[in-house]
């Protein structure tokens, strides 16, 4: 009889992929998030790196799954897979689905840092292909996936994200 809690099989998905991002996320715990760890990302970890793809097969049976992406809102699938945690040197970690949309805009007061794991078509997140996407401090935007559909993992400093207010928010 389920109570409606995790699986064991998913609990072993999740702590896999807490592992990862703890392992990634201490090669990145005090730089700069610029230009050159994005550089740095997509050389170490990038599409055709095993990291890569042992964070897309865990994403893709998360979302499989039903845990990951488990919430929905204006035809964009997401949610926040891991509070920030010192296990995670203070990176949270999030993840979207997304279809040739574009999401609310936001901005980044720490940074943040993209996974981008296209899954049909010849999907891009932000004009990017599979890899990484480092955005800087400060910077905002309004995330878009075109040409097909993509996983979006990324990592927030401190999990800190403010959502630009609309009008039709107002």
């Amino acid at each position: 009889m389920s109570n409606g809690g995790p699986t064991v099989a998913q609990n072993a998905f999740r702590q896999t992929l807490a592992q990862l991002s703890a392992d990634i996320t201490a090669h990145l715990a005090g730089r700069p998030l610029d230009s050159a760890l994005d550089t740095w990302l997509n050389a170490e970890h990038g599409a055709d790196s095993p990291t890569f793809q042992t964070l897309k097969q865990l994403c893709l049976t998360g979302v499989e799954q039903g845990w990951l992406c488990e919430r929905e809102g204006g035809g964009i699938r997401y949610g926040r897979v891991f509070k920030p945690t010192e296990d995670l040197h203070g990176f949270s970690v999030d993840v979207v689905d997304m279809h040739d949309i574009a999401g609310p805009h936001h901005s980044h007061p720490l940074g943040e840092i993209d996974l981008i794991m296209p899954l049909e078509g010849e999907a891009q997140f932000d004009g990017r292909p599979a890899g990484w996407l480092v955005y800087p401090p400060g910077s905002a935007h309004r995330p878009t996936v075109s040409a097909g559909r993509a996983l979006v993992l990324y990592l927030l400093p401190e999990g800190r994200i403010e959502f630009t207010r609309t009008k039709e928010a107002a």
